[in-house]
This record gives C-alpha cells, structure tokens and sequence, in this order.
C-alpha cells in the first residue's frame, strides 16, 4: 500500500511540474494539500549555518522558518537532529515547556500547530520539512503517512536522484545506499570541514561534471586517489 501511494504522490508532483524538472516547489504544493496545511517549508544544512530555508510556500512559512533559525528551537530544530517533531497545540502546557521561547512567538505569528519531518538518507541528515496550521490539531494518520512519504521524495528532489523508471515506477534514491558512497561522503565532509549534506552535492556535482557515475568518484574518494578542497571555488582533485 505504502508503495502504491508513493507512486500516486509522485504522479501529483511530477503533474504539478507540468513537464518541466520536477523542484522543491511542486513538492510544496502537494505537501500543504495532503496534509492540509496552512504553510510548508524546506531548509537545508549548510557548511555556513545551521539552516537555509529554500522553499518557503508563503509570508507564514518564511515567519516561522526566521524563528527556528533565530531561536533554535521548536520542532524543526529537533527534527534537524532527530526524528519527527510533531506538536499538535503550540500553546499547550507541554509545548511550551519544551519551546518556552518559541511557542508562545509561534503563537504570535497565527501558527497553533508545526510539524517537522527530518530530509535524511541513512546518516546522511539533508535539512528539515517544516508544516505549519493556524488551528490546533494533530495530522491524521493519512496525512502523517503522505507527509513522511513526501518527505522522502523531498531527498530524491534535493539530491537530483529521481529516476521515475519504467511502467511508471516510482522515484529511487537507491544509489545512495552503497556504503562506498557514505564513506566517501564522511571523508569530504572533513575535507571540507563541511557537514555530509553539502559534501554529498560537491560529490554529485563533481560526478556529473566529470561525466561519471556517483559511486566511481565515490570508490576514487575511499581510495584516496581523490581530494575534495576546502578552498574558496576549490575544484577536487588527485592527492
């Protein structure tokens, strides 16, 4: 069942791009309809800052995303390091004993109720999932279950990892999962003093440039044969 409606939740985003690259924005579309939200935001880790945001569906979402960079804390924060944060009343006695800064400045902003879905590939932590309602209230299981698929699909999109196959086959992030490329990912991550998420995308992006597949620069990285630089517009090279 799981797989049926990831394939179905693909179908709307991808129809959303209407033939063009699929991007984060199409995916925030969905987001807000399938878990009927009142605002959506993606934010990334960068080497420069614990967050970015790079989709933010309104006035709202940009609100609330300043907050979670600016007080570092609520459930975006914690999703960041951990596992889904849910908070179905932010003005609640326990959220505002686990947020006391940021509950009571969520509430201000008109937002009652956040969710926050972890962007993650094995250890491989990408940036956050953050929705948002003006009303309290808990996601029912069908919109947590879409959420946590979207969620998902979020990484593939943010990775340039979707591969929609054949006989409408659903989105793939396999090639993530060779431990080649999440040793090599750790080994550019100190390289570049840098966290995984951004080591991974010089990974990628020197892999398509040199015309190549992800895990060969990947098994070059492990072998030593290949260096990433931390240098301003440092290009990777051999050792």
């Amino acid at each position: 069942m799981t797989g049926e409606r990831r394939l179905e939740l693909w179908s709307i985003v991808s129809g959303l791009a209407a033939g063009s690259p699929v991007a984060i924005e199409h995916l925030g579309i969905a987001v807000l309809a399938a878990t009927c939200a009142d605002a959506v935001a993606v934010a990334v880790t960068v080497a420069a800052a614990p967050r970015e945001a790079i989709y933010l569906s309104d006035r709202m979402a940009e609100a609330m995303e300043d907050l979670a960079l600016t007080l570092g804390e609520g459930p975006g924060a914690e999703a960041l390091t951990g596992g889904p944060s849910l908070a179905a009343d932010l003005t609640s006695v326990d959220s505002r004993r686990r947020w006391p800064t940021y509950a009571p400045a969520a509430a201000a902003e008109g937002v009652h109720a956040a969710f926050a879905f972890p962007l993650r590939i094995g250890a491989i932590r990408l940036g956050v999932m953050d929705v948002y309602r003006a009303t309290p209230g808990a996601l029912d299981g069908n919109a947590l279950a879409d959420a946590l698929i979207l969620a998902d699909l979020a990484c593939a999109i943010l990775l340039d990892t979707v591969h929609a196959g054949r006989d409408g086959l659903p989105p793939l992030i396999a090639p993530l999962h060779h431990p080649e490329i999440h040793q090599a990912t750790g080994m550019v991550a100190v390289q570049l003093g840098a966290s995984a998420a951004v080591a991974l995308l010089r990974l990628r992006a020197h892999a398509y440039s040199a015309g190549r597949e992800l895990r060969e620069v990947s098994g070059d990285v492990v072998a030593r044969r290949l260096r990433f630089s931390s240098d301003a517009g440092g290009e990777a090279g051999p050792r």
